[in-house]
């Protein structure tokens, strides 16, 4: 089902910078183009802001296209526009803040992204499309079961920056080891830097399946049911754009093609498929 996507790798710019950025890139509501009523940053394209890597939501092959579940999700939202999906590279601040969307760099956002009440204030989300589970994750042979052994044996807990998990974990008292992407997290569980880890489970899945230290060297000790779930973002207002995407999911949905994505990326059936509506209910 998933296309290639091109990927093109924005700096990262603080807020203020990006809105700079598109006065000089032309990126103003002149030089958007209309695609079946909705309005786009660039004609023949929906543009998308994500934050790389974070496997198996999206993530670079080895062929140098950005591929992984929400990329699946966005090419089917940008088939029903009649358009191809550009994705852009910027780091998560950027846009779960909405500076990005803002900014107008690109149209919507897709990240493995979390739907939360602070988020809403600045984001226009979709129809939720994933339930968050977050994962504990330790040295073999350590005998952490979860995250109360980091306080009690006083270990070195690293977290994603900007994430769920990071306000979970601040939320519990902890002070942890931040890391900016998922990439560096990883970079240091390979470097002995951290002792328990705490990210969304089907992105650890995805380092148990596809890197060899991280599987050899670390285990999944416990599971975190937020209750949570993700969504895809747009600028808040953006309505036009917001019912499209709500539409493409819940045909995604209705159809199979969600739950056929959900097993290719993640590796087992889902137990349950979203029950969709939202912006057409």
């Amino acid at each position: 089902m998933a296309r290639r996507s091109k990927l093109t790798r924005l700096a990262l710019l603080p807020a203020a910078a990006l809105a700079l950025a598109t006065a000089a890139c032309g990126g103003d509501d002149s030089g958007d183009t209309a695609q079946g009523g909705v309005d786009l940053v660039s004609d023949g394209k929906l543009t998308t802001c994500t934050s790389l890597p974070y496997p198996p939501f999206q993530d670079t092959n080895d062929s140098g296209d950005v591929a992984g579940f929400d990329v699946d999700m966005m090419d089917v939202v940008a088939k029903d526009l009649g358009v191809e999906q550009e994705i852009i590279d910027v780091d998560f601040a950027q846009i779960k803040n909405g500076a990005a969307l803002n900014a107008r760099k690109c149209d919507v956002a897709a990240a493995g992204m979390t739907i939360t009440e602070e988020r809403k204030e600045n984001l226009g989300f979709s129809v939720p499309y994933f339930d968050e589970t977050l994962a504990v994750v330790a040295k073999k042979g350590s005998d952490v079961a979860g995250l109360d052994d980091v306080e009690s044996d006083n270990l070195k807990l690293g977290v994603q920056a900007d994430t769920t998990s990071l306000d979970y974990a601040t939320g519990e008292g902890f002070n942890p080891n931040v890391f900016r992407h998922a990439g560096l997290q990883v970079q240091a569980m390979s470097a002995n830097k951290v002792d328990v880890v705490l990210q969304d489970l089907p992105t650890v899945l995805d380092w148990m399946k596809n890197k060899q230290d991280i599987s050899e060297n670390w285990e999944v000790v416990d599971k975190i049911n937020t209750g949570d779930q993700y969504g895809y973002a747009v600028k808040k207002g953006n309505t036009e754009l917001l019912n499209q995407v709500d539409e493409s999911l819940n045909e995604a949905f209705k159809d199979g093609s969600w739950a056929e994505s959900y097993e290719k990326w993640i590796g087992e059936a889902p137990e349950k498929t979203p029950s969709g509506t939202e912006s057409g209910s």
